[in-house]
């Protein structure tokens, strides 16, 4: 039986892909992997990506989400409110995109998830730490050095 390693990219149906680039542009330091034609873009995280698609049909998502790891929580937060992007003033930032797309961020910091040393530095985040309780939370799960 396979083991799941982790997740390689995440797929997001969007309406048109130039105006998702537009939109999430204006609340991430995007840096586009490429595209595949009009339909396709992929946006570079690393060792990770995002895959937006055009033409998404369904309804906004409820409890369907996915985590978007971020460096600075709370420039996101302010970033989505000044844009006028319904989001709690404090705790958990979830938010739709003009798409019906439930996102959820998460500070680096704060989380166990881990990039690699010589992923960190080729991102130009070699300098990003965790904070003690997720440092503690690493240990205690046996993934520290």
């Amino acid at each position: 039986m396979a083991r799941i390693v982790g997740i390689n990219h995440v797929a997001l149906e969007v309406g048109d892909i130039d105006e998702a680039l537009a939109w999430y542009g204006r609340f991430f330091e995007l840096e586009l992997r490429g595209r595949a034609g009009r339909n396709m873009a992929f946006l570079d995280m690393g060792d990770q990506f995002i895959a937006l698609a055009a033409g998404r049909t369904q309804p906004p998502d409820e409890a369907r989400h996915f985590g978007l790891v971020v460096d600075d929580k709370e420039a996101v937060r302010e970033a989505l409110r000044e844009a006028g992007v319904s989001v709690q003033s404090a705790g958990s930032l979830d938010f739709l995109d003009p798409w019906g797309n439930h996102l959820q961020v998460v500070d680096y910091r704060e989380i166990q998830f881990t990039k690699a040393p010589a992923v960190l530095r080729a991102m130009g985040l070699e300098g990003l730490g965790k904070s003690d309780a997720a440092q503690r939370e690493i240990r205690e799960r046996g993934l520290g050095e």
